[in-house]
């Protein structure tokens, strides 16, 4: 017969494996978030082309939709991005062609 006072050590030698064990566990199920971000959106992107399969009655229309967005999408990307190029150019112009005797604007 085993005394109250192993019954207590043997608890708390069975306690602490069992935290061991769930730090353990813990540790291996951690994932990278950017990883588990992309793998979230390659997911919401695969149900939307599903959904798109299913109204369109197949995946070769919804291909054609995808196709088709995303082609309206870069024509009206196209010239937002190459005036914000422009402009951008225009500032590392213009910050590097100052004339560096002129003294700074107060208020």
């Amino acid at each position: 017969m085993t005394s109250y006072s192993d019954r207590d050590a043997e608890r708390a030698d069975l306690r602490q494996a069992y935290e061991l064990g769930r730090r353990d566990a813990v540790k291996s199920r951690r994932r990278h978030p950017v990883l588990m971000t992309f793998l979230i959106l390659a997911a919401a992107v695969g149900l939307v082309v599903m959904a798109l399969a299913a109204v369109n009655g197949s995946f070769g229309g919804a291909g054609t939709v995808v196709d088709q967005n995303l082609a309206t999408a870069a024509d009206q990307a196209e010239p937002v991005v190459r005036n914000a190029a422009a402009e951008a150019g225009q500032a590392v112009r213009d910050v590097t062609t100052t004339d560096r005797t002129q003294t700074p604007a107060t208020n």
